[in-house]
């Protein structure tokens, strides 16, 4: 439903969604998923290609989009392919000396059994336009376009949301819950007391998109994802949007004023000599590395820039919103659908906040180094002082950038080191370190990822064919849990049950690791009660 529908807004949703943007969109699928009755509101009518923005899609976005049935249709919307490059690379100008170069960056190369989707390079709009679609495909999910929230209150039962429609009408939506994705000015955010601690880069930047009709004749450097130029003139970063005329551009150090003046001259620069160009929209801004001091209060949630900003070195920020957005949307479907439990509300800050300020960390490191970090004499002369100029500067780059473009350890080998619904392992098994931590994949003899054939909500792994499993299953009917189990075939068994250290996984609807052991628990009621959320305290018996 759109605002041009003419359509009254519904009186109650069980989820309300503040922000249509990316990270609001994909927490509107994963609910929608679940059956969860939910309304995205966002003042764009349209997706605007104007800004780009995020350009990396990394691996772990790219296995929820297959989860959700959509990576394949992403990549064939994206304008540059995997094959056509997985290159970044550092040189003087577009036309000038290559100083350093990186491949396989950003996870865009298959490593084997590791994941089943590689990253993609794909503009902002391309994803917001496919997650567009995915929702308005969902029975249960009404996107509202044209229309922003403006006010938000709550008592213990419900939310009361006003959203204002066009050019006024407000109206008044009650929700069980509400997800605050509206960005960096966030309603929600406000309303809720909430406010962000940190600060910002004290270093202005000039984004810009440019179409320039045959520069691609005149690149030295063959396809890259990334040309970092390292020049006086202009330093910067800059990628092709596509494979013909279509251009982005960051200017380090500029800003509004010099940008919207130089412009042209900052693309010669960067490009090493004059060509032609059309400047179609620019975008000046400052790096911010803050977080929220809170997430969630009582029925109101924040995700994505709503609640945390990072520099966008790395291509962390669009993704973590993404990570936010599945978290939250699986728990919140649990508790709506019955069997989830205060705790797992609870453990969407606890589990996530870690996360985020480690991407501000490690995105903020990356910004020590840009191209004006990079500058010396000599880059481009060709005498012997030349040579060993750009000796010495890809030296430095390759020292200081290289954790930049291979980061897949941070993507996906973060472990949640504290959570209520995440029992501690005390074993001290070899495998104990993936609980907490996304599921390891394998490939199954038939081509199916092992994702492909986990459940949408508790899956239980099964790993040989002495492992017990019958107290899990009547534990999960007992408290009304979901539960899938997946028994691998016993030429894969093997193999990963010595990766995993442990006969039996409980993984959650995330890929995530709950619990592991060789059989099952003394007490499996105690362990489904502690997953879903409702462990019990005091020797109180958790609810049904």
């Amino acid at each position: 439903m759109s605002s041009a529908d003419n359509e009254r807004l519904p009186r109650h949703v069980q989820v309300l969604i503040a922000g249509g943007g990316p990270v609001g969109l994909a927490a509107a699928v994963e609910l929608g998923r679940r059956g969860v009755d939910c309304l995205v509101v966002e003042p764009r009518a349209t997706v605007s290609r104007a800004r780009p923005r995020c350009k990396t899609l990394n691996v772990r976005t790219m296995e929820h989009l297959r989860r959700w049935g959509l990576a394949e249709r992403l990549r064939a919307r994206a304008p540059l392919s995997v094959s056509w490059s997985q290159d970044v690379v550092f040189c003087t100008s577009l036309t000038g000396r290559e100083l350093s170069r990186f491949s396989g960056v950003l996870g865009l190369a298959p490593e084997g059994d590791r994941f089943p989707e590689t990253g993609q390079q794909a503009p902002q709009y391309v994803l917001e336009e496919v997650l567009r679609e995915a929702v308005e495909e969902l029975a249960t999910c009404r996107l509202v376009l044209g229309s922003k929230v403006v006010g938000v209150s709550q008592d213990d039962d419900l939310v009361s949301v006003t959203v204002e429609e066009g050019a006024g009408n407000p109206g008044v939506v009650t929700a069980d819950y509400v997800i605050g994705c509206d960005g960096p000015r966030s309603v929600v955010r406000d309303r809720i007391g909430s406010r962000y601690l940190g600060g910002e880069a004290l270093r202005p930047n000039f984004g810009m998109v440019f179409e320039s009709p045959g520069l691609w004749d005149h690149v030295r450097h063959g396809p890259a994802v990334q040309y970092w130029v390292v020049n006086p003139a202009a330093p910067a970063l800059v990628g092709p949007l596509d494979r013909t005329n279509t251009w982005w551009a960051i200017a380090f150090g500029v800003d509004r004023a010099t940008g919207e003046r130089e412009a042209r001259h900052i693309i010669d620069a960067v490009a090493g000599r004059p060509v032609r160009a059309e400047v179609l929209s620019t975008d000046p801004w400052t790096a911010r590395m803050q977080i929220v001091d809170r997430m969630r209060h009582g029925r109101v949630f924040l995700a994505g820039d709503a609640a945390h900003l990072n520099p966008p070195f790395g291509g962390h920020g669009l993704n973590t919103g993404i990570g936010d957005a599945v978290d939250l949307g699986w728990k919140l479907a649990a508790v709506l659908a019955g069997w989830g439990g205060t705790d797992v509300l609870d453990s969407y800050e606890k589990e996530r906040r870690p996360v985020q300020e480690r991407v501000i960390h490690e995105a903020t490191a990356n910004m020590r180094v840009l191209s004006t970090e990079l500058l010396a004499d000599d880059l481009d002369a060709e005498d012997r002082a030349g040579a060993e100029a750009r000796r010495a500067a890809g030296a430095r780059i390759q020292e200081t950038k290289k954790a930049e473009f291979h980061s897949l350890d941070l993507v996906l080998g973060l472990r949640i080191a504290a959570s209520p619904i995440v029992p501690a392992d005390r074993d001290g098994r070899e495998g104990a370190g993936w609980t907490g931590a996304r599921l390891p994949h394998v490939f199954l003899e038939d081509g199916r990822s092992l994702y492909d054939v986990l459940g949408d909500h508790l899956t239980l792994l099964v790993l040989g064919r002495g492992a017990p499993v019958t107290a899990v299953e009547e534990a999960a009917r007992l408290r009304d849990v979901p539960l899938t189990v997946v028994r691998l075939p016993e030429s894969v068994s093997a193999g990963y049950a010595e990766v995993l250290g442990a006969r039996l996984a409980l993984v959650r609807p995330d890929q995530v690791v709950g619990w592991l052991g060789d059989e099952a628990p003394e007490d499996a009621l105690a362990l489904v009660d502690t997953l879903r959320g409702c462990a019990r305290r005091g020797g109180t018996p958790a609810p049904h």
